[in-house]
């Protein structure tokens, strides 16, 4: 498996968008995750796993320390 896809999505009616199974599985992505979703009008938009957010920010604070 590649290390790095792209792809395009659509914007559904209701906002959403679906990511592709090549992309959920090359970031095990999983039914039931939580996702964060980051936006900078320069820069774009980032989609992280919440739990890898959550660990940057324990290991920021637990450095500080």
């Amino acid at each position: 498996m590649n290390d790095r896809l792209m792809n395009t999505v659509k914007v559904g009616e209701k906002g959403q968008i679906v990511i592709p199974k090549e992309m959920r599985d090359l970031m095990g992505i999983k039914t039931g995750d939580s996702l964060l979703i980051l936006a900078d009008k320069d820069r774009g938009i980032a989609i992280p796993k919440k739990a890898d957010m959550e660990k940057i920010a324990k290991d920021i604070l637990d450095h500080e320390n």
